[in-house]
């Protein structure tokens, strides 16, 4: 459940967004949509759908939208939007315009964040997404997780000084336990559950604990050598627990 800040955020967005003659619907995915959403830590997912590619006019325009939120709170750093035009989901690879990390980019629409909607995104205006977001088979979504770890997460290991930093132990650790147990039965799990599967792999009690501080407790300043002795666990952990589980895939 999203607090009174961040729905008012939504609201305004949402307000700022209708005026646009091609809006068709707004979603949320993510933690916000699955319920694990937590104010000032988690990211704000979310998915607008319009009748047809923005021209350049209308790019301008949602630019400024994300600026007036980001003038208005500091909330709406943590706002990301991609923008999709209602016949082109057919291809998963495609880019399309986004709103993330303060800047505008391209970038797909994943097969978890299309089976995110289906399953149970929020609907923030406009239909639901079921109506518009082709399903996602079930090899479609195990190939995507398993070319993320592939492409992207193996060689990330082989840049330490990545690894000093607390959002890529985050997301490295949380990212493999999600996609260890959508590759095994399919689900979709939040962070919280990531979590507890991370004992299960074997993942250092330590890191572990750190990372549920800083998502769920009280998190404190990260002293540069539990930063370095972290980071050398983390790397050494993933590159075996991502070998284990590709491998146990091909198997």
């Amino acid at each position: 459940m999203a607090d009174a800040a961040t729905r008012q955020l939504l609201d305004r967005f949402v307000g700022l967004l209708r005026p646009v003659p091609s809006l068709l619907a707004v979603w949320a995915h993510g933690s916000l949509a699955g319920g694990d959403y937590r104010q000032g830590r988690s990211d704000l997912d979310l998915i607008a759908v319009l009748e047809h590619r923005c021209t350049p006019v209308e790019e301008e325009r949602l630019v400024r939208v994300h600026e007036v939120l980001a003038a208005e709170t500091p909330l709406a750093s943590r706002l990301h939007c991609s923008y999709v035009a209602a016949d082109e989901w057919d291809d998963l690879a495609r880019p399309h315009l986004t709103w993330a990390h303060e800047e505008l980019m391209r970038r797909p629409v994943t097969a978890v964040t299309r089976c995110e909607l289906r399953r149970f995104g929020t609907v923030l205006h406009g239909p639901p997404p079921a109506g518009l977001v082709p399903p996602v088979t079930d090899r479609q979504l195990a190939d995507s997780v398993a070319a993320d770890l592939r492409a992207y997460w193996r060689p990330a290991l082989d840049h330490p000084e990545r690894w000093h930093r607390d959002i890529w132990v985050d997301l490295g650790l949380l990212t493999l336990a999600r996609a260890a147990t959508t590759l095994d039965t399919g689900r979709l799990i939040t962070k919280s559950e990531a979590l507890d599967v991370l004992a299960d792999l074997g993942a250092p009690a330590e890191v572990v604990h750190d990372i549920r501080q800083r998502r769920y407790g009280t998190p404190a300043p990260t002293p540069p050598e539990w930063a370095a002795r972290r980071a050398d666990l983390a790397r050494t952990f993933l590159r075996s627990a991502i070998d284990e589980v590709l491998i146990s895939r091909q198997g």
